[in-house]
Parts: structure tokens; sequence; C-alpha cells
């Protein structure tokens, strides 16, 4: 039993949540219906606790060549109010962890301040490999994480629900925000004014934002959302909705699709890596091998998108079969919701990677029809 609980877990139980564990935290999985949570999400607006996530700050003169030096993207090359994804791998190139950097505006000595945010079962081995990467530079990394909470609104009537709580004045930060981008936003909340990070980033597929908020001022913000929402308009969403969001809008689980045992190449990731960028990264000469030797494009395995012919879905571990020979296996599968057919990611040879290509994959004994197609699954 997990140990660690969001400041909203009272907000949750309330609610009629059911808990699962969740990288050592106690997560609502679902509060009703998961389908009905994943429909919200996907035609108007769904409310959820991400508080388990990470959260990293870097700051210093060498902030950024730090990062570059760290992470496999170039982070040195974003400009201030920007988010971008990357990764964090070993001197071998597996994937410890996939992340997202916010680059905030410079501290009043001029230095460069940027917020990592990892993943929930990975945020205490990040932010110490980050500590331990730090040496030589000038940078100091603090972890957040306990301190800080983090909702997300996510779905087509999200922006409409979050401007009830800004000032009118200030409509223009949230309306204007682009797609992987941050800004300091004024909100509303019991009675008063407070400075909120808000992101339009999220892992569903849909419009919606992230807001990065103090603990203490966790349960007063979930409350406020809720208050403005008209009915009908938003409702609050567990994991296992989450997860049929992501997997629709095919986004990569670290756990299923990433580990310290993939690469980014084999994992379709090879533009977030910038071999190009002049600066030497942690892991940089093997993701170079791995390039040169082609893996994902000519050996080894692939992630690919699988779409189900017939009606019975593919699970985590499940072989994926062509004319009855192992050629892969399921990473994350389950029906689409939205879509209605069963879909799943999965690792195949890249020689059976190709759109188009039939392949089974083995539910218990028994080979079940699907075809490899685009990602992602879903595209709003």
């Amino acid at each position: 039993m997990s140990e660690n609980y969001t400041a909203l877990y009272e907000e949750h139980k309330k609610l009629g949540a059911s808990f699962t564990d969740f990288g050592g935290w106690q997560m609502p999985l679902k509060y009703s219906s998961e389908l009905a949570e994943h429909h919200a999400v996907r035609q108007s607006a769904g409310l959820f606790d991400l508080s388990h996530m990470g959260e990293v700050w870097v700051t210093g003169p060498d902030a950024a060549a730090f990062l570059d030096y760290a992470l496999v993207g170039k982070i040195s090359a974003m400009a201030v109010g920007k988010a971008k994804y990357s990764l964090i791998c070993q001197e071998d190139g597996g994937i410890i962890d996939d992340l997202i950097t916010y680059r905030r505006p410079s501290p009043a000595d001029g230095s460069d301040k940027f917020l990592v945010v990892p993943n929930a079962g990975n945020a205490k081995v990040v932010a110490a490999a980050l500590a331990e990467r730090a040496a030589g530079f000038d940078v100091v990394v603090e972890d957040a994480s306990a301190a800080t909470s983090l909702i997300a609104v996510q779905g087509p009537k999200a922006e409409a629900i979050l401007l009830r709580l800004v000032p009118a004045a200030q409509h223009e930060l949230v309306t204007g925000l682009k797609y992987y981008a941050a800004v300091e936003v004024p909100f509303l909340v019991a009675g008063k004014t407070t400075e909120l990070l808000l992101a339009r980033t999220g892992y569903t597929g849909e419009d919606g934002f992230e807001i990065f908020v103090d603990n203490d001022s966790a349960a007063a913000l979930w409350e406020a959302i809720t208050a403005v929402a008209e009915d009908g308009e938003l409702i609050p969403a567990g994991l296992a909705c989450r997860d049929s969001l992501r997997l629709e809008a095919g986004m990569p689980l670290y756990g299923n699709e990433l580990s310290r045992e993939t690469n980014p190449f084999a994992a379709g990731l090879g533009p977030v890596v910038s071999l190009a960028k002049e600066s030497d990264f942690v892991g940089r000469a093997a993701l170079e091998t791995l390039k040169a030797e082609g893996a994902g494009t000519s050996t080894g395995r692939k992630l690919v998108g699988l779409k189900g012919l017939g009606r019975r879905a593919g699970r985590s571990h499940y072989p994926v079969l062509k004319d009855g020979v192992v050629v892969g296996e399921v990473t994350s599968g389950q029906p689409s919701p939205t879509l209605g057919y069963p879909v799943a990611l999965a690792y195949v040879d890249v020689e059976h990677s190709e759109l188009g290509t039939a392949l089974d994959i083995d539910l218990r004994g028994k080979a079940e029809p699907f075809e490899v197609v685009a990602l992602p699954f879903y595209k709003r």
C-alpha cells in the first residue's frame, strides 16, 4: 500500500473515488464510470489531480547549458514561456524518464530558470539524476515535488471554464496561450486573487491546461473550478480514463512504452534527440551508435499502433504474431471508447512495422487480427 497522499485526497474521498496505487501514490482511479469520464473529456471537460507528478526547479547562470547536458533535447534553444517535451537517458541510451521542461522568466540576477516535470514514479530518480549531473555547472537543482500540486482541466470546454476564474482584463493571457507554453495568470480563488502558473499542456489529446499550485491552495482551487462549471460541463476524472485518453492519442506511458531497456529511436522519439547540438550530453555516444545502426528503422523493434479488426482487445505483454510466429509484444491496449474498436501500442520487429501490415495478437491462445496503422489513433 502506498503512503503518499496528494493534497486533494480528501476531495476525492468526498466525491466517492475508487483509489489505486500509482507510482507510490494513492490516486483516484475513477469516480463513477470511467467511460463517462473519458467521453466527458472528449466532449466537454474533465478535472484531474496530477499532484503525483514531480516538479524540479533548475536555476542559475548555467541552467540552460546544464539541461542541454542532462537531457537529450536542445533546451537552451527554447524561448522564455515555452515548454518542451524531452527525455533523460542513461549513458547507454536507455530512457530514465520522459518529461516536460518549462522555461520561465529570468530571476532578478539575470540567470536562467526552468521547471522540469518528471513522471510520478520517477520524480525522485530524476531529481537525484539532475542533482548528480549538476556537478561542474553553476546551477541550483531544487526538488519542489512535495510542496506542489498539479491540477488539470482537459477538454474542449476547458478554456471557457477557466476564464470564469480570471479577471476580464487578463483573459488574453489564457486565450492567447499557445500549445506547449506557460504563463503566470491571476486566478480568483476563495475570494482572493492568486498568481498561478498555467500551462497549455496535457496528456489526453484534447485542448486543456495544467495548473501548478501550492499544496495549501490546491483544495480551494479544485473547488473553485468545480463551482464555476455549469451543469454537465465538467466532471472529475481519474487515472483509468487518463490512460484510455492518452492511448487513443498515441502518447507513451513510462513503464509501458518507455523504460531503461528501450531507446528513443525504437520508441519513435528520435526527433526528440538533438544530435545536432554542439555540446555533449549524457547518453550521446550510445545514441549516435544506435542511430547509425538503424535502431527502430532497419534493426530491432519499433513502436507501432495496432487497430483491432475484431472486438477483442490486446493487453500489455500479450505476444504479437505474424503467421503464428512471435514478432513483438503489446505495451498498452484496450477498446477505444471514442473510436469503437480495439487499439494497442506494441513493439514489433521492424520488418513487420509498415503501415497496413496484417498482424495478430495472441489473446490467451486465440489469434485476433490487427493491422498496423498510423499514430495517433485519435486526433481532435
